[in-house]
């Protein structure tokens, strides 16, 4: 296997039903512009509250990895 290059980027996605649905929305988006996506890890979760205290919304936060062209 040749040597070969990654870039990492820190995403953060959003989701009103859940963790996963939010990790994947990042997923999903990044893969519109970038490609060979190769690995994605959640490093932090967390959620968005209202002012009682409500869950608005969930949010998870990505370092994507991908190749770099010609690497």
């Amino acid at each position: 296997m040749p040597d070969s290059i990654y870039k990492v980027i820190e995403l953060i996605g959003t989701s009103t039903d859940s963790w996963e649905k939010a990790a994947a929305n990042a997923v999903e988006q990044a893969a519109k512009s970038l490609r060979d996506l190769r690995v994605a890890e959640v490093v932090k979760l967390d959620m968005q509250l209202d002012d009682k205290g409500k869950v608005e919304a969930y949010r998870a936060k990505l370092n994507v990895s991908f190749k770099f062209e010609g690497s």
